[in-house]
């Protein structure tokens, strides 16, 4: 827990040792953003500056205006996949015009004030698209472990992934980056497992980069290396007109509107993650849905990568003592400044020890240990979050995502239509029958109503007791309207206690469902 968040403005800021607090905690996200930069713009098919640009506008730009203190933001692994299929079907110059649009979308959804609104997505569908999404950066980085192309979907990576492996293992194409792969991951897993509490703040992933590239410079290992421009600049690519006109075809509108939706809803649960970690100042979300907004607008017409608030950026933030957002407004200062004066030092970097440190992220995103506490809110919410997960991985996020919410909204109206109906004789009355209806009919239990209904036998008055019936739909009582009509050829007939039931069933009388009224 960090102490109370105060903003360099107040009294006190430097006598209070604030700052050190800041410059300290901007050192540390820095040195875990950097070979994350790099390592998601080769994951989403584009050249690492890209990602170290994204990286420096989400913390100069998206840091001084942010709504959230503490949240770092950057490029995601989560918009990778994005990234890659938009980048792989369209070409890299259709990524700036619809990060640019998908920007544009977030801003004005911040200035409505919409941002709240993002936090109804269900923690089910969240979970599994961050483990789906683990999943298939595991499927693709694995190549890339081994200094082989990704193919272009989660299936086929896996699919072709024992080939890869197999000529590897025998000392074929890729051997020696799988051993640096490979080091990249026990590095990290080792620190993480048993580093001092003295040195926690020091990011497994830095060691790794440091020591495994050291070696590799040290040995002259051949593997393929990072390739960084000696001019950052240079990487910028600003969209032509020709490129944003394109933003009439239908598939692009279709992938700002998911990257504006992915982006958003990860930046705005990644930033209610932050809030519990510390007990300063509350997140503004829609301030920083906002801010979000014309970051990504900035990166789109930089042709960088599209950017979100990063968990892990900003957990490493919180649990260095950060004090205020300057921590991550220097954090971007210091990616501006290591790119532009040592970008011969990130051409040493070999690309399997990025590609190990992005295995071994996606692992960590994929937390089987969540089934178990989701399945504490039901069987159902596991459900969603395995078939989210699944759906991802077989189809695409879109995909995937979509059939997750449908599935939430699947199991939210079948637990709200929860309707129980018990049939009971009176004593003495031997042309009565009494069905109690308790909770809530609507169309999801027509069917169940109708059996019910059709085991009324001849003869027999049937009353409705509805002093327990929450709510009644359309669909239920077109239902009991015809059982009404065709009851007489049955010697039947259906009686409701209107004064109960007009309750529930706004502008619906006798006269207009054909019911006797009790």
């Amino acid at each position: 827990m960090s102490a109370s968040i105060q903003t360099p403005a107040r009294a006190g800021y430097f006598s209070q040792g604030l700052f050190g607090r800041d410059l300290l905690s901007s050192v540390v996200v820095f040195l875990v953003a950097l070979p994350l930069c790099m390592g998601i713009a080769i994951a989403s098919g584009m050249s690492p500056a890209s990602g170290l640009i994204t990286g420096i506008v989400g913390g100069l730009l998206v840091g001084l205006i942010a709504g959230s203190p503490l949240q770092v933001s950057g490029p995601a692994a989560g918009l990778a996949v994005l990234v890659f299929e938009l980048v792989r079907q369209h070409g890299v110059a259709a990524l700036g015009p619809v990060i640019l649009l998908a920007g544009l979308i977030q801003l004005i959804a911040g200035l409505c004030r919409v941002g709240v609104w993002f936090r109804m997505t269900s923690p089910a569908v969240v979970a599994g698209m961050l483990s789906g999404i683990g999943i298939l950066i595991v499927a693709s980085q694995s190549h890339v472990l081994m200094d082989a192309n990704p193919k272009a979907r989660g299936l086929e990576n896996f699919a072709a992934l024992p080939a890869v492996l197999w000529e590897a293992v025998t000392g074929g194409a890729g051997s020696a980056a799988l051993v640096v792969g490979l080091g990249t991951i026990a590095i990290m897993l080792g620190w993480e497992k048993l580093r001092p509490a003295k040195l926690r703040f020091v990011p497994g992933a830095l060691l790794a980069v440091v020591g495994i590239t050291a070696a590799v410079q040290v040995m002259g290992v051949e593997v393929k290396k990072v390739d960084v421009p000696a001019n950052l600049f240079s990487a910028v690519s600003i969209p032509s007109l020709s490129d944003l006109a394109g933003l009439l075809d239908t598939t692009l509108l279709v992938s700002a509107l998911t990257f504006a939706f992915i982006a958003s809803a990860e930046t705005l649960l990644s930033a209610a993650a932050v809030d519990r970690m510390h007990t300063g100042a509350r997140t503004q979300y829609d301030r920083e849905l906002a801010a979000q907004g014309v970051g990504n607008m900035v990166c789109g017409f930089l042709g960088a990568l599209p950017m979100t608030g990063v968990i892990v950026r900003s957990a490493a933030n919180v649990q260095a003592n950060a004090a205020t957002r300057l921590s991550t407004i220097l954090h971007g200062g210091w990616l501006l400044v290591f790119a532009m004066l040592l970008p011969w030092l990130l051409r040493m970097t070999p690309v399997a020890c990025l590609a190990g440190i992005l295995v071994f992220t996606g692992l960590k995103m994929v937390n089987l240990k969540q089934v178990k506490g989701l399945a504490a809110y039901g069987r159902g919410t596991a459900a969603v979050y395995i078939a989210t997960t699944v759906a991802i991985v077989a189809t695409d996020l879109l995909t995937g995502v979509i059939i997750g919410f449908a599935l939430s909204l699947l199991r939210l109206s079948l637990h709200s239509s929860r309707l129980k109906m018990e049939v009971s004789e009176p004593e003495g009355e031997g042309n009565k029958l009494v069905m109690a209806l308790d909770g809530s009919a609507t169309f999801l239990r027509v069917p169940e109503m109708a059996r019910t209904l059709e085991r009324v036998p001849p003869g027999k008055a049937l009353h409705l007791d509805v002093t327990r019936l929450r709510h009644v739909d359309h669909a239920c009582l077109e239902l009991l309207r015809d059982f009404a009509r065709n009851a007489a050829s049955r010697g039947n007939e259906l009686v409701v206690d209107w004064n109960a039931l007009g309750k529930r069933t706004e502008g619906t009388g006798p006269s207009r469902v054909g019911l006797k009224p009790a």
